[in-house]
């Protein structure tokens, strides 16, 4: 027995028409056979769902319902009222709820239609390329990136129709060329794919020796492509048109490169900024002055005030990753470490416990150990705790 319809989609009688679009969509996407490959459990629970909405959906239909339950839209026993036939294709909705998630065609398997079009053709299927790139084509770009792709390409010899040359397809004697035929399932009359054509709508008498009649054969080809400046991880490129060729004439898929980027030893990437740790040599950040910076686009010079703290963050305007969608480059954030040496000569010793017993000295009417080197790495308190800046 069938279910009823409202069950099926676990909503109230009265329920309205979002409440039935969001049921719908949810079951609709736990259920589609793209997720349920093999799972003929599933299908059949899908088909039932599609029915359930399509007829709860339409306000003349849900009002026989209603009153006549299933047998008011196909008759008691198949007999004595107006036959309904079933065809998903005709409700707008159903594409406008999944088209999204399943790029269209939903029904076509299921119900004959959607991916091919008359005369049997059949776009081909996207391909997905994982791409491992420097840091540096990351930032610059490439102009001329080779890959070798493995796919389906249409048959030289038979000239992607799959039929022995000098041959052609005929027209199928089941379905008559429609590519579909008429199915009885309880009350319902519905539309499928014709199975001896698998809804194409054309049969091949003699199929072509080299690719066995499927149109396409497998190959490795070179494909050339720019890779633009500013891609990051995650970065998908869409190649139009370099995926696996169609079935019998259809048109080829898209080729999508993803990109990963290795790490480097200089810089860190936020977005399109970049971040670099720099040890800058402790006299300069005392006495300031020029310091010599290398960046990704050649060397710079950054001006260092006098007691520039030794955690102190200069900023490079523009001089970080360009930005994919164009409106210029990020920034390059330095931070600043103060480069302590580990050892000294005896002269340099000398020179820096002169120094040192100077900044003492004038700081004898201060704080005790308020000295030289803790006023360069941020002193401390009369307690010893270190100062907050």
């Amino acid at each position: 027995m069938k279910r009823d319809y409202y069950e099926v989609l676990g909503v109230a009688r009265d329920a309205g028409t979002d409440e039935l679009k969001k049921a719908y969509r949810k079951l609709a996407l736990e259920l589609h056979p793209d997720r349920n490959p093999g799972n003929k459990e599933a299908e059949e629970k899908f088909k039932e769902a599609a029915e359930a909405y399509s007829v709860l959906s339409d306000p003349d239909k849900r009002k026989v319902y209603d009153q006549f339950g299933h047998a008011g839209l196909g008759g008691a026993g198949g007999g004595g009222g107006p036959q309904f036939q079933f065809d998903p294709r005709q409700f707008a909705d159903f594409e406008d709820i999944l088209g999204s998630f399943f790029g269209g065609g939903l029904f076509g398997d299921l119900f004959g239609g959607g991916r091919r079009r008359p005369g049997g053709e059949e776009r081909g299927a996207d391909l997905q390329y994982n791409l491992r790139i420097s840091f540096k084509d990351a930032v610059f770009g490439q102009d001329a990136m080779e890959l070798a792709i493995p796919r389906l390409e249409a048959c030289e010899a038979c000239q992607g129709s799959g039929c022995e040359p000098g041959t052609r397809p005929e027209t199928c004697p089941q379905c008559r060329g429609q590519g579909q035929v008429a199915v009885r399932q309880g009350f319902f009359q519905m539309l499928a794919a014709c199975p001896r054509c698998e809804g194409r709508g054309r049969i091949i008498p003699k199929p072509c020796r080299t690719c066995g009649g499927t149109g396409r054969v497998e190959r490795k080809t070179r494909v050339t492509f720019k890779i633009p400046a500013g891609v990051d991880r995650g970065t998908r490129l869409r190649l139009q048109g370099q995926g696996e060729a169609g079935r019998f004439g259809g048109r080829a898929g898209d080729l999508y490169i993803v990109f990963d980027v290795e790490p480097d030893p200089s810089y860190e990437r936020d977005g399109s900024d970049l971040h670099r740790r720099l040890d800058v040599p402790w006299p300069l950040l005392v006495l300031g002055g020029a310091l010599g910076v290398d960046t990704p686009y050649g060397r710079d010079q950054v001006k260092l005030a006098a007691g520039t703290p030794a955690d102190h963050v200069v900023r490079l305007a523009n001089a970080g990753v360009p930005r994919l969608q164009g409106g210029g480059r990020g920034d390059l954030y330095l931070h600043l470490r103060a480069a302590v040496p580990k050892s000294l000569t005896a002269e340099q010793r000398t020179a820096i416990e002169q120094v040192r017993q100077s900044l003492d000295a004038v700081d004898a009417a201060g704080e005790p150990g308020e000295g030289f080197l803790a006023k360069v790495f941020g002193g401390s308190d009369k307690n010893g705790k270190k100062k907050r800046k």
